[in-house]
């Protein structure tokens, strides 16, 4: 059988795979997975390999990107061929040209979800979902240049009071993962230039690190005070809260440990 079947691994660990994902796997004649998008602290390859039987092949950004995920294809080619990718699988576009790649030669597919890290977030702060505008990553600088693309769509989404969820970079391969701190820093040089009020002070913000794990930690504060809290290891995430209901106030008091005087902010 010609297949090509994408598995989310979830948060956290292996354990956050589902029961359907582990039978795909134990019927597979190929395993491969990413680690590059996202970081999940408990994971094990090994106890992965052992849950499964089945050897795991773990694949690099410029496999995917650069060569089209070829090995994966070919793999597809001769039977079923599994592709293991942190939380959902598709939620990275290059993950989405890899499927119509194997479709349009002729290699079938099928998605099976995971966790993913944007409904955990929402869910962890007590935020609606339905309030949030666009979603966007906030990069590392580069070359001492800060893109200032996060801090406009931050700036938009305010505008229409929407919540912004903020993707904090990833270059695995260096073992460099953004913090909430360093994330808030980048936007603050942004801010320093740009000067239309976005990154404040007293900008209410929430950090969230370590989503699916035993012990996640949930703060809203301003961003005086958020750049200087310990969020502990990564991965982190942030959000922007925009126009705020009166219960999302009260799920950021009660489950983020917000500043009691945001009750003034609810509409």
């Amino acid at each position: 059988m010609r297949a090509l079947v994408f598995v989310g691994l979830g948060l956290f660990d292996e354990k956050d795979v589902s029961l359907r994902g582990l039978e795909e796997m134990k019927e597979a004649d190929a395993v491969f997975a990413e680690l590059y998008t996202s970081l999940m602290p408990g994971l094990s390859i090994q106890k992965l390999e052992e849950l499964t039987a089945k050897k795991v092949r773990v694949i690099s950004r410029r496999t995917l990107e650069e060569e089209g995920g070829q090995p994966i294809l070919d793999a597809a080619k001769k039977g079923k061929a599994i592709f293991l990718v942190p939380g959902d699988p598709l939620i990275a576009t290059t993950h989405v040209d890899l499927r119509i790649r194997a479709e349009k030669q002729g290699i079938k597919t099928h998605v099976i979800h995971g966790a993913s890290i944007v409904s955990a977030v929402m869910g962890l702060s007590g935020l609606q979902n339905y309030k949030y505008g666009r979603s966007v990553t906030i990069p590392f600088p580069h070359e001492g240049c800060t893109p200032e693309t996060p801090y406009e769509v931050i700036m938009e989404n305010r505008k229409l009071g929407l919540h912004t969820l903020c993707f904090l970079d990833i270059r695995a391969e260096e073992e460099k993962y953004m913090t909430v701190e360093g994330g808030l820093q980048t936007l603050l040089a942004v801010e320093e230039r740009r000067r239309h009020n976005v990154i404040t002070a007293d900008r209410l913000v929430v950090g969230v690190a370590r989503a699916g794990s035993e012990h996640p930690i949930v703060k809203a504060d301003y961003v005086q005070n958020a750049v200087k809290y310990d969020f502990g290891s990564p991965p982190h995430t942030l959000i922007f809260p925009g126009k705020l209901h009166f219960m999302e106030v009260e799920a950021l008091i009660t489950l983020a440990k917000a500043p009691p005087e945001i009750r003034r902010m609810s509409k």
